[in-house]
């Protein structure tokens, strides 16, 4: 098992360093040919793939539940969940483990790269598309020029509490 801990969580609530104009970092993994970045604010750890227990009608990109230190964790496939050609597991495949609020959500991808940092001049916007599919292009925050790399910025928690997934329900102020 491959296990990173957890940010503490003075960092978690710290100001945001977009907000602030500081460069934050993410977590880069591969989605095919595709390489995404999300907040490693969000990263509770990174996992091997195990087979989840498969829950029956549930949407073809759950692939089902795991027991993480006796928490009932939902994995969903982010491969299938964002319409890539169809997925290989293989011993670089893993499952990052997302804490988002309350919530604490596992993502199969194709590998974890590494974690770079950027700053917000280095995130381009996208180009504005239609909706396609089950996918809104509105989970998509910019796209980072690294060297050679493009590098799609993700919004995991917008994507993840969406009408379609509904795995994370936003709390509401007090």
């Amino acid at each position: 098992m491959i296990a990173t801990p957890a940010p503490t969580s003075a960092h978690r609530s710290a100001a945001s360093p977009s907000a602030a104009g500081a460069a934050a970092e993410y977590l880069t993994f591969r989605l095919g040919a595709e390489e995404y970045g999300i907040d490693i604010l969000r990263v509770q750890e990174i996992r091997s793939y195990e087979q989840p227990t498969r829950l029956a009608h549930s949407p073809d990109f759950i692939k089902g539940v795991i027991d993480l230190r006796g928490r009932i964790v939902p994995i969903l496939d982010l491969r299938v969940k964002l319409a890539c050609p169809e997925a290989h597991y293989t011993d670089f495949t893993v499952v990052i483990i997302l804490d988002i609020g309350a919530t604490v959500i596992g993502a199969v991808v194709d590998s974890v790269a590494d974690v770079v940092s950027l700053t917000p001049e280095l995130i381009k916007p996208t180009p504005q598309f239609e909706r396609q599919g089950h996918v809104d292009p509105s989970f998509v925050t910019g796209i980072a020029s690294l060297g050679d790399r493009m590098l799609i910025v993700m919004d995991i928690e917008a994507l993840l509490s969406s009408d379609e997934i509904g795995l994370v329900t936003t709390a509401m102020p007090e």
